[in-house]
Parts: structure tokens; sequence; C-alpha cells
């Protein structure tokens, strides 16, 4: 079962509350709605993803339930598992102060990576999936983020002056303090850019206002 657990990003054990919780959180980064429709390598990399979550979160149902009538008919709390053997996966490397400026780093998986204070300053990061990766106080001045996914990502106090933000999608994005100085987040009058439940407070806008 520790394979399932680990699809689930939670320890083995968890509570029947925690897996449910853990499903609806991957449920939502991964849905292929927000995926663009025409990136045909992340809708499949998405529904695969889907697949595997909707298989465990099955599997320790079923165990929970397993568990509880065991206790039911005995009496008795059901006995302990064996010793996990299970090993947490390999940490990505720390990427915090590193030089990826004028990278090409377009349609990477850096979702989860520390970048904090990274220098990303015209680097390529469209169609990148960067949900929850931590960018506070990097630089992505003239970066080039069109339909980047930064779903719940840290960019606290980062540079995104004239970052191309057009089609990215910042929900639930911590932005306080973040610099959005002549940032393209527009057409027009038509908002481009997904900022449901971010965190705007400070930040300067493309126009140069503050954010209250």
């Amino acid at each position: 079962m520790e394979q399932y657990y680990r699809v689930l990003e939670i320890e083995p054990g968890a509570t029947l509350e925690e897996v449910n919780q853990a499903y609806k959180d991957l449920v939502f980064i991964w849905h292929p709605d927000r995926i663009p429709q025409d990136n045909h390598r992340l809708q499949k990399k998405a529904q695969d993803k889907l697949k595997a979550i909707n298989e465990a979160r099955d599997k320790l149902r079923s165990l929970h339930g397993k568990q509880k009538n065991v206790y039911h008919s005995s009496g008795s709390q059901p006995k302990k598992p064996p010793q996990s053997s299970y090993k947490p996966p390999k940490t990505n490397p720390d990427l915090s102060g590193k030089d990826f400026s004028g990278s090409n780093l377009s349609n990477k998986d850096l979702s989860g990576r520390n970048l904090s204070y990274a220098d990303l300053s015209g680097a390529d990061l469209s169609d990148t999936f960067m949900h929850k990766v931590i960018l506070r106080g990097a630089n992505l001045s003239e970066a080039n983020l069109f339909r980047a996914n930064l779903l719940l990502a840290d960019m606290r106090e980062a540079n995104l002056r004239s970052t191309n933000l057009i089609g990215a999608d910042l929900s639930g994005a911590d932005l306080r303090g973040a610099d959005l100085t002549g940032a393209r987040i527009r057409s027009g009058d038509r908002l481009l850019v997904k900022l449901i439940g971010a965190n705007l407070a400070g930040a300067i806008m493309p126009d140069g206002a503050i954010h209250s």
C-alpha cells in the first residue's frame, strides 16, 4: 500500500481525512481543465496523474474500511502493521540563487522546486508546470511566463518587471511585495491572467500602483 500513499504525497498510516484532503488538493492541481488544451504532453500527464490519484484514493479508502470492520468485529484495536520499509522519495536539489537567465525552460515540470532568489531574467518559462514553486525574491524580469501554471506559488518580493504573464495561472499564489511594473497581463481591458485567490498585498501593479 505504500505506493498509494506516495501517489497522494502523504505519510503511510495517514488518516482517512488526510487521504481525502490530499486527494482533493491533487485533483484540483492536476485537473486537465487547468492545462492548455493544445499542450498534449501536459494533458496526457494530467490524465495519467488523475488516474493514479483516483486509484490510490480508492485503495486507501478500502483499506480504512477493512480496518474499521476489524475493529468492530474484534472489539479491539486492529493490530499494528509491520514496520514500514517506506523511504521518502529523493528531494529535488535546491535551486535557490541559481543563474538561469536567458535559459529555455519551456514545458519543464518545476513544481515544488525551491528557486528563491534565482536569476530567471529573460528565461523562457512558457507552458512550464510550476505549482507550489518557491520563487521568493527571484528575478523574473522580462521572462516569458506565457501559460505557465503557477498555482499556489510563493512569489513574495519577486521581480516581475516587464514579464509576459499572458495566459498564466497564478491562482492562490502569494505575490505580496512583488514588482509587476510593466508586466503583460491584459489585452486591452481584458485580464488574461488567472488571479483567483492570489495575495497581491503590497505588490506593485503593471501601471505602477501599489495594491492595497
